[in-house]
């Protein structure tokens, strides 16, 4: 007789020794219930439910992966550092570090209520557009909020270096596409893009809590007026740097009309409804707010949209490589080179 090969998702979580290993932790009464999240395109999310118990559950796709990519367990550890000062995030539950529960590490989180915006506005802010504003704002915010953390308070030793982080950046980003470019295709414009950066880096002037993936989808909103954001997600790439690293990665996703847009940044359709901030504005808000000036902010911004290209470079090395079931990497073929085409489009524009 033959048996049907088991689904990703059935690879990805075991029901059964998942089962086990949060009743000895977490009692409860009723099935565990998984649902795959698809929304997101880097570590896998579930939500996870039992009774009137409501989980977020993270862990990494399989394999091939980069060696400091998709580190769920880096996740925890600044997710359980940031619970009690004013960053905005979940609360975490427990982590496991056992591969052989469910074939990787992963944690849980509580489940926090509200709406990612990502492909539609929740009916508060689609029928109100003076409403929009704040939510660009509320994500300058939230962001100024956490970079005001003193992470030197935290037990986050080691977490980042809090010098020479741009140079390392480049220097990762870069190891990251050599190894993906021969497993895709070439993409020349990657590589001009790379030489701009190594000749042009700016001077850190300071240090903080860097998300790594700050963006208006990455984050919770509160669905109903007035716009408040109650948590950021997502945090595998945080580290300790460059604090104007994460105004870039967020403003290279803030697109107004007549921007240079692409296919594959997500969300920028709706940050470009009327209503919703300009890119002045939130960059005024910055630096009102931390005293930070933008005078090197093409560079910062070209750094993002260059890591975007890289990152889901390797993310299309894995589609070809058959390990994920993401359609959306279909797509990657040509919209990583129009990702470094827009980065050159940002250096020659100066911002």
């Amino acid at each position: 007789m033959n048996e049907t090969a088991p689904s990703i998702a059935e690879r990805l979580v075991d029901r059964e020794s998942l089962t086990a290993y949060l009743s000895e932790r977490l009692p409860g009464e009723g099935d565990l219930e998984i649902e795959r999240l698809y929304a997101g395109h880097s570590n896998e999310t579930f939500f996870v439910s039992r009774g009137d118990q409501r989980w977020v559950l993270r862990r990494p796709p399989l394999g091939p992966l980069q060696p400091t990519a998709h580190d769920v367990l880096r996740e925890y550890r600044i997710l359980k550092a940031l619970e009690d000062t004013v960053a905005r995030t979940p609360r975490t539950v427990l982590a496991c570090e056992d591969n052989s529960i469910i074939g990787a590490p992963f944690y849980l989180m509580e489940r926090v209520h509200g709406v990612v915006i990502r492909d539609r506005l929740p009916a508060d802010f689609e029928d109100d557009v003076a409403a929009r504003r704040d939510i660009g704002f509320e994500l300058i915010d939230a962001l100024v909020e956490l970079q005001s953390v003193d992470w030197t308070t935290l037990g986050l030793e080691g977490f980042g270096k809090p010098d020479g982080y741009l140079p390392r950046q480049i220097r990762r980003w870069s190891s990251q596409a050599e190894v993906t470019i021969p497993l895709t295709r070439p993409v020349p414009e990657l590589d001009e893009v790379t030489a701009w950066l190594r000749a042009n880096i700016p001077e850190q002037k300071d240090a903080t809590i860097v998300q790594g993936d700050y963006k208006l989808d990455n984050v919770i909103f509160r669905a109903t007026k007035p716009a408040r954001l109650e948590a950021i997600l997502d945090w595998e790439m945080s580290t300790i740097g460059d604090p104007l690293a994460d105004l870039g990665w967020l403003l290279s996703y803030w697109q107004r009309p007549g921007s240079q847009t692409d296919s594959v940044t997500g969300a920028v359709a709706l940050s470009m409804k009327e209503g919703f901030p300009e890119r002045e504005e939130l960059l005024a808000r910055y630096e009102e707010k931390t005293g930070r000036t933008m005078t090197d902010f093409a560079f910062y911004e070209a750094l993002a949209v260059w890591k975007l290209a890289i990152l889901l470079n390797a993310s299309y090395a894995r589609f070809l490589a058959g390990t994920t079931d993401d359609q959306m990497f279909a797509s990657l073929n040509e919209g990583v080179p129009n990702l470094a085409r827009r980065a050159l489009g940002v250096i020659r524009a100066g911002g």
